[in-house]
């Protein structure tokens, strides 16, 4: 990206240890299936700052851990990443936040499961206790697996003129942040995600169109829809409509990672100013940069990888 000043991300949500599995041939239900194992530190807002980091993005983190092993290695963890951990919230006696992923043969996933117990009753004091770093940031990334309640305070008050960017992480949490989604400068739903928070089908392009239009009626400022293989589509109050993509990767190793570093790369040209197609490009790269591998968050991921990548993969 540009050489200009290093910009900062707050990044307000949840941090965890993920699980994954992946099986080495077709799954077969309800019985022991042969894979491979991996352990890594992930939280869809985590993530999204240990990419941006990682990318050369300035990045701290307001979430909950406890006193026990999980929260031990997520700050650990994070902060060997170079993610700014020391403002986070200590809930002593409660297990950390942690999530398992199965995935299938090809590296898609089958099913996830969460246990975000820890931040469901962060308050807003703790938002308004660090507001300085908050609106000192160039933007805020958050995902809609905190309480509507936080997320509405953020939105509402403790980030002031920062933007704030949510990933809406599933249909579940989309039903719950839909009431405040006008209220966010940018959203980042799948095309499932998306029918959601818009109370429309998204099957088609011109149905994804209208949908995303029902958004920026309500107030979102942009809307980044991430469609997998087919790339994205993109709508804000400016008047930019298009779809964009690459190539289709050869070969993929862990699909869940592309989410997070989709939103990574979306948020990192979006605060150093690039134009649309620009910003799309590095987000779609971003992506394409984490499934080649295994953990949810590649450990070569790089702003130079990310360049490389899409240099290959333009169409």
């Amino acid at each position: 990206m540009s050489e200009t000043a290093k910009r900062t991300v707050a990044g307000v949500g949840a941090a965890n240890v993920d699980v994954h599995g992946r099986s080495r041939k077709a799954v077969v239900m309800r019985d022991s299936n042969p894979g491979y194992m991996a352990t890594s530190v992930g939280g869809v807002t985590r993530n999204i700052l240990e990419n941006l980091v990682r990318q050369g993005v300035s990045a701290l983190l307001l979430s909950a851990v406890s006193d026990d092993l999980y929260g031990e290695k997520i700050v650990r963890d994070s902060e060997a990443a170079g993610i700014d951990m020391s403002h986070l919230r200590l809930k002593k006696g409660m297990a950390s936040s942690s999530y398992i992923a199965i995935l299938d043969e090809r590296g898609d996933m089958l099913l996830g499961m969460s246990d975000m117990r820890i931040i469901e009753d962060m308050p807003p004091a703790y938002l308004d206790a660090n507001r300085t770093l908050l609106q000192s940031a160039d933007a805020i990334v958050c995902d809609a697996c905190l309480p509507i309640g936080l997320l509405d305070h953020l939105v509402s008050a403790a980030a002031g003129d920062t933007p704030v960017l949510i990933d809406p992480v599933s249909t579940a949490y989309a039903r719950q942040m839909e009431p405040i989604v006008g209220k966010f400068s940018g959203v980042k739903p799948n095309e499932m995600e998306l029918s959601i928070l818009s109370g429309l089908p998204t099957e088609t392009e011109t149905q994804i169109e209208r949908a995303c239009e029902a958004l920026l009626r309500r107030g979102t400022k942009r809307v980044a829809v991430s469609r997998g293989e087919k790339g994205c589509y993109y709508a804000d109050a400016a008047g930019n409509r298009l779809f964009r993509a690459l190539r289709p990767v050869e070969s993929m190793v862990n699909a869940t990672g592309a989410g997070d570093a989709f939103m990574a790369g979306f948020t990192h040209a979006l605060v150093d100013r690039q134009p649309v197609e620009a910003m799309l490009d590095y987000a779609l790269a971003s992506g394409i940069t984490a499934i080649q591998s295994m953990t949810t968050i590649n450990p070569d991921m790089s702003d130079a990888l990310v360049k490389e990548n899409l240099k290959r993969y333009r169409i």
